[in-house]
């Protein structure tokens, strides 16, 4: 039987030394290391997320108990609780923001090849954004409200896998729009986003530059009907109309788009989609937008299973450090369900794998089969030496 090291150190396996030490040097990340280097920190970290340690002390705590597998992940013991507090607090958070963006680099060439839930091949992006509620008192930095705290998730979801394209961090004061204004996007891509982002202009940008988008219209919106499409009947379409927004001060004036009224089915509210792209049939527009609801399970699923709520530093750079590790454990948790034969659920799989992670064997076969054990181990014959009788 071929041997093979522990769970987490086959996941470590998705961040190559080579790339990861170029990563430190470019942000000069070890400049004080004292002889914790930054891959120490980031694999306390990860295992902060995937292990569920809620406290400095279970991380460390937690490493330390497994001391004769930690050669398997790169360490030569468990780091103590003020070396990685101090870690946290000044070694700089870019440097797992880069780390994100390279594994999601790899994850989506394995979506990509995954049959896609819609016919257009235009690219269809999700773009919203979740607050993360702090206390004041702990993180005065983060001055949200005068009695709250809070940091802005900001979020690109692509629909192909649905794994995180783009994130951005942000205080809680940070309107959506002025995030969304400096994204680029390339031509064709369907984009898709609640009312958080009526804002004319930006639409008119986006239009400008080949982009289409689905969304919401306000209530207040002022506009012109200057067309009535047919209506297929049992769509759930009652109207399809083309309209010109107006009004003298207006930034969008002039801007021709689709008006669709939708019922998904009867007794139902009655929901309004406003999009640019004329040619995609009414009912399909209706599905974009309620496939935008990925983009809220993306949030949930990261404020419920990771580490999110309650940190382990107070600090700015401790605070960032540790929801860009919960970002990078959440694509390796959709990036394991995605490659998975397996019908699992992240609750499920996060839950399981946390019993597993120190456990030695293929991660491949286990996330496929998790519940049939290893193969028994074949009985060896010792050689008799009949020279000692023995």
């Amino acid at each position: 039987m071929s041997r093979v090291c522990s769970i987490f150190s086959q996941l470590l396996q998705l961040f190559p030394r080579l790339e990861f030490q170029q990563s430190v040097s470019k942000h000069r990340a070890e400049r004080h290391a004292r002889g914790f280097p930054c891959w120490g920190q980031f694999v306390a970290m990860l295992f902060c997320q995937l292990a569920q340690a809620h406290s400095l002390r279970e991380i460390c705590g937690g490493l330390a108990a497994s001391e004769g597998k930690l050669v398997h992940l790169g360490l030569h013991g468990a780091p103590p609780r003020s070396t990685l507090a101090y870690a946290n607090e000044h070694r700089p958070w870019e440097l797992y923001q880069t780390l994100f963006y390279q594994l999601g680099e790899r994850c989506r060439t394995e979506a990509s090849d995954r049959k896609r839930k819609f016919r257009f091949k235009n690219k269809l992006l999700s773009l919203d954004a979740s607050l993360i509620k702090l206390s004041l008192s702990l993180y005065d930095w983060a001055s949200y409200t005068r009695q709250k705290g809070a940091v802005k998730l900001h979020l690109v979801l692509d629909h192909d896998g649905y794994l995180p394209t783009f994130a951005v961090l942000t205080t809680g004061k940070r309107h959506e729009i002025q995030v969304a204004r400096g994204m680029q996007f390339g031509p064709g891509t369907i984009l898709v986003f609640d009312k958080g982002y009526a804002d004319y202009s930006w639409w008119k940008q986006l239009t400008q530059e080949g982009v289409f988008f689905v969304t919401r219209l306000r209530d207040d919106a002022r506009l012109e009907i200057v067309n009535r499409r047919e209506v297929k009947p049992g769509s759930g379409v009652l109207r399809d109309d083309e309209i010109v927004l107006c009004g003298s001060r207006n930034p969008g004036a002039g801007l021709c788009l689709r008006r669709i009224e939708f019922r998904p089915e009867a007794g139902a509210d009655t929901l309004v989609f406003v999009t640019n792209h004329t040619r995609l049939a009414a009912a399909t527009i209706a599905a974009i937008y309620k496939d935008r609801w990925e983009i809220e399970l993306f949030f949930k699923s990261v404020k419920q299973l990771l580490k999110v709520k309650t940190f382990v530093g107070t600090s700015e750079n401790a605070v960032l450090t540790q929801i860009w590790t919960a970002l990078i454990a959440m694509l390796l948790l959709r990036w394991l369900k995605l490659r998975s034969s397996y019908g699992w659920s992240l609750s499920n799989l996060l839950a399981l794998l946390r019993q597993q992670l120190l456990v030695y064997r293929d991660l491949w076969t286990w996330l496929n089969q998790p519940f049939q054990g290893p193969p028994p181990l074949a009985a060896v014959q010792l050689p008799l030496d009949l020279t000692t009788g023995s």
